[in-house]
């Protein structure tokens, strides 16, 4: 049965509009994404099968191009299409945070870092920078691959922050196992970091490490 000829409250664009995004499950949400479906097969049956052949909603979104166009019923605008969905709800949410108050909240800023490295596939060590009234003024990867002290420069962080005139900082770093458990070596550098920042009279606010689905605070655990 093609989707309009369901009843008008379980069409996945009506419902939506009734009840909003929340209302809505991720194959319909997929459908209304997709459009149509294939032949034999609705937007929402080619969503469901879609969720089914990539584990889920997560997966999906982060497929390579190539595994993504393999799929029946996919191509590269769809691919290209997605993307460009993805990124617009990043610079959104960034734009968003921007010169506001938001950093003021550890939820919020643990939303916000989950966004930038949950799916990275290597380890990335990044800075948000802040003014003196802790409003975000930049997010900035600084350094990529193996973490630990021999391989972030404290010199490096303090003249970026210095460059950024921020007045404060929030490090962050993603753990790509998953795992968010900070180790001796992330608290080493840590307590370097701030003894260079405090050099320079910038404060270090705190230190995020980022897992799967999971942001640990190192001055919610007293780390710092």
């Amino acid at each position: 049965m093609k989707i309009t000829d369901w009843p008008i409250d379980e069409r996945p664009r009506e419902k939506l509009l009734k009840l909003g995004c929340e209302a809505l499950s991720d194959a319909e949400l997929l459908a209304i994404f997709l459009r149509t479906g294939i032949k034999g097969s609705s937007a929402v049956d080619l969503a469901r099968t879609l969720l089914n052949h990539f584990g889920n909603l997560r997966v999906l979104l982060n497929a390579s191009e190539r595994d993504f166009c393999q799929v029946k019923g996919l191509g590269q605008a769809k691919y290209v299409q997605l993307q460009a969905c993805i990124e617009m709800s990043k610079r959104f949410f960034a734009q968003k945070m921007d010169k506001t108050d938001t950093l003021n909240s550890v939820e919020q800023t643990k939303t916000f870092l989950l966004t930038k490295l949950r799916d990275q596939p290597q380890e990335v060590f990044a800075m948000l920078l802040l003014d003196s009234q802790h409003r975000l003024i930049k997010y900035r990867p600084m350094f990529y691959g193996t973490i630990d002290s021999a391989s972030v420069y404290p010199r490096v962080l303090v003249k970026q922050a210095l460059h950024d005139n921020a007045a404060a900082v929030i490090l962050a770093h993603n753990h790509p196992s998953g795992v968010a458990e900070p180790s001796q070596a992330d608290q080493h550098i840590t307590q370097r970091i701030i003894a260079a920042m405090n050099l320079v009279d910038i404060k270090v606010l705190d230190h995020f490490v980022i897992g799967d689905g999971v942001a640990v605070s190192f001055a919610q655990r007293g780390l710092m």
